[in-house]
């Protein structure tokens, strides 16, 4: 895999794990900030694809 498609690829896995899990997650009143909705737990997951794409290198 190429420098630039590894980091990529771990941050768009990162938001669609965050995604699912905002989308189903149980928190329907807004207080959880990684489940209360499916863009904010995008957003979330994309931000620990990042750090986890500085961990692999």
């Amino acid at each position: 895999m190429t420098a630039c498609l590894r980091p990529a690829l771990l941050v768009l896995a990162g938001a669609a794990l965050g995604a699912l899990a905002g989308y189903l997650g149980a928190c329907a009143d807004g207080t959880c900030p990684l489940t209360s909705s499916w863009w904010r737990g995008a957003l979330s997951g994309a931000v620990f694809g990042v750090f986890a794409a500085a961990l692999k290198r």
